[in-house]
């Protein structure tokens, strides 16, 4: 029997994990090296992927339904054991734990149906139990958190098989199993230690002179680590992204930049984020307490359950100079931030000015200066995206109030 064509991820956590899932479907968000939709794509072997999410993505991330699917919620994260037990599925089967949908094979009718009314019908499928541990990202800083365990299953999925190309001997490197260099990329007298934890460096990625990355980094493709950047891990750098300074426990989704001097510890950046000269987040209390995030399901701050909890950061936002975040930060999209003393814990989307004071950042010039950041990277900033900038604006307006 031929296996399945089409992965369709349900879209449903997505309250919770705002800001990052707010302009972007759950399975998009990136955890170890890849996306969790690449995660089950390498692991599965499909190409195709289709998403059921909330009506202002759909044109970005549609829905699509073939003759055999596999049906996922969106923030699951694949291991061997949840793949296998997928992988057996017949169509009309569905993988269950204590009424959680893990997994479904779904012919055309049925996933059709579930996009039209949330739900399978018991008639038609047949439910499997799955009585062993899965992991899945309910918060934002639970990326950050399981980072090391995703970077080391991600690291053997990509390397698994294959040779790594030769580091230069200008370099020290220490742990040399544990680096892997993919073609293309550019290293120049740093440090790389993977004792305790896998190295991993991407197509066109550029390490300049001084950079000393230790145990658990990965440098997507075509990123940039400048002069002198000190990264500990567990640190994902996502594509297209320029990082110096500082980092440790960092996970960048893509094409943001931290070029300067500055400490960003256990945090989230979305893409496009820009982070000013000497910007710098606190992520441990000085009464050495359990952090507090805000939550946007519930409008109350919640608890992480962790003592070091940085930066929380959404798409499109930007810091001026010498910028400064409190420990456990939640700040949201299309955000221009500035000025002295200490940040509010909580800053809306679309917010223009400092600690003191927030402005409605409009959307007419966020969306101006976010076709400019596309120009210098050679994109263009499509109606799908610019369609959603403009709907975000008005949905988060209450927040600003």
């Amino acid at each position: 029997m031929q296996g399945p064509s089409n992965l369709i991820f349900i879209d449903d956590q997505r309250d919770t994990l705002r800001p990052l899932s707010y302009t972007r479907c759950v399975s998009q968000l990136r955890i170890g090296i890849f996306t969790i939709a690449e995660k089950w794509q390498k692991r599965i072997g499909i190409s195709q992927v289709h998403h059921i999410t909330a009506d202002y993505l759909s044109e970005k991330y549609p829905f699509k339904a073939e003759e055999d699917n596999l049906l996922l919620p969106a923030n699951l994260l694949p291991d061997s054991r949840i793949v296998e037990a997928t992988l057996q599925l017949k169509p009309g089967e569905a993988l269950y734990q204590e009424g959680t949908l893990l997994s479904a094979r779904l012919t055309l009718d049925q996933a059709t149906a579930y996009h039209q009314q949330g739900s399978l019908p018991d008639t038609e499928i047949k439910k499997i139990p799955y009585l062993k541990a899965f992991q899945s990202i309910s918060y934002p800083e639970q990326i950050f958190l399981w980072n090391d365990t995703e970077l080391r299953a991600d690291f053997e999925l990509i390397t698994q098989g294959r040779t790594s190309q030769d580091i230069d001997s200008d370099n020290r490197t220490k742990g040399d199993q544990q680096i892997f260099v993919e073609e293309g990329a550019i290293i120049e007298h740093s440090i790389l230690n993977a004792t305790d934890g896998p190295i991993y460096i991407g197509q066109n990625a550029v390490v300049l002179d001084g950079c000393a990355l230790r145990n658990g980094v990965a440098l997507c493709d075509h990123a940039v680590l400048k002069m002198g950047a000190k990264i500990y891990g567990a640190t994902t750098i996502g594509p297209h992204s320029k990082i110096g300074g500082e980092v440790k426990n960092v996970v960048v989704q893509g094409y943001s930049n931290k070029s300067h001097e500055g400490y960003l510890g256990n945090s989230v950046l979305g893409e496009w984020c820009n982070l000013g000269a000497d910007t710098n987040s606190s992520n441990l209390k000085n009464d050495y307490s359990q952090v507090k995030l805000y939550d946007y399901q519930t409008k109350a701050m919640r608890s992480t359950g962790t003592q070091f909890c940085g930066l929380i950061m959404g798409d499109h936002s930007k810091t001026g100079i010498n910028t400064m975040f409190n420990t456990g930060t939640m700040a949201g999209i299309c955000c221009n931030i500035y000025g002295s003393g200490y940040q509010k814990n909580f800053i809306p989307s679309f917010s223009w000015g400092g600690s003191r004071d927030y402005l409605t950042y409009r959307v007419d010039k966020v969306i101006q200066v976010v076709k400019r950041v596309y120009e210098r990277k050679n994109l263009q900033l499509s109606a799908a995206d610019e369609s959603i900038l403009r709907y975000l604006s008005e949905q988060t307006a209450t927040y600003r109030r």
